[in-house]
């Protein structure tokens, strides 16, 4: 016998229609932004026409206001995961750098939006983060200092400033991909070759382990550890910069 076909309710169907236009969306104003994107060609990526995509978001920027929460939500899933696990402060924060390393690497959406909201933000511009920022990272960050604070009170971090510690992990993330380009000309060789990936991956997240730790030894293990439990993400053939705008050499890029 064979099995009757799946019978979607109408509710199913227009939820599934409205993920197909978010999702076009998302591919069409992280590679050409705001002012770039067009409604028409997302309308024909999602399968839909303009009058369909018009019925579930009333104008382009409530759509692209969509696409950034759609996004950021999950980033904000992925973070507090690793922010609630039941693991000690000092491994939750390791842990939290490197799936930062790792979203650069296969997030490249994220990283475009981001990108261009962080330009309007810096211009003074009108933008669509000011009030993710209030639901989303804001409480990221305040979740983050309270765990950097019970490392220190355990005594298993070192006394430092909790806001420095953050910027020092995560600035040195983003710093070796935007370097890219220069670290390419300055050492002869490609930082985003998979194989200078995985040891700069390494090499962070080891590092900080010596750094971070008042017991240096015990450190490196909560290094190994936080590294044997998320091996480097597959690559594949792109020939993208994983930060998106950004373009370089590199014949690889990670999969999603």
């Amino acid at each position: 016998m064979t099995a009757a076909p799946t019978t979607r309710t109408p509710g199913e169907r227009a939820d599934q229609t409205r993920v197909r236009i978010l999702e076009a969306a998302i591919r069409q104003f992280a590679e050409n932004g705001l002012a770039g994107a067009r409604t028409e060609q997302i309308a024909a990526a999602a399968g839909v026409n303009k009058a369909l995509l018009y019925y579930y978001f009333k104008s382009k920027d409530e759509l692209y206001a969509a696409a950034l929460e759609s996004v950021t939500e999950g980033v904000r899933a992925a973070h507090r995961a690793v922010l609630d696990s039941l693991a000690s402060p000092g491994e939750r924060f390791v842990a939290l750098v490197l799936q930062h390393f790792d979203r650069i690497l296969t997030n490249r959406n994220f990283q475009s939006l981001m990108q261009q909201e962080m330009i309007r933000l810096h211009c003074g511009e009108s933008n669509a983060l000011s009030p993710i920022f209030e639901r989303v990272f804001r409480p990221l960050m305040e979740r983050v200092g309270e765990i950097v604070a019970e490392g220190i009170a355990a005594g298993e971090l070192i006394q430092t400033d909790a806001l420095q510690m953050h910027y020092s992990a995560m600035g040195a993330n983003v710093l070796y991909f935007l370097s890219a380009p220069m670290m390419q000309l300055l050492l002869g060789t490609d930082p985003l070759e998979r194989t200078a990936m995985e040891h700069r991956r390494r090499a962070s997240i080891l590092f900080l382990g010596q750094a971070l730790f008042v017991d240096r030894a015990y450190g490196v293990q909560v290094a190994e550890r936080v590294l044997a439990a998320s091996p480097m993400p597959e690559c594949i053939e792109l020939g993208r910069h994983p930060m998106q705008g950004l373009r370089g050499k590199s014949k690889f890029f990670v999969k999603n």
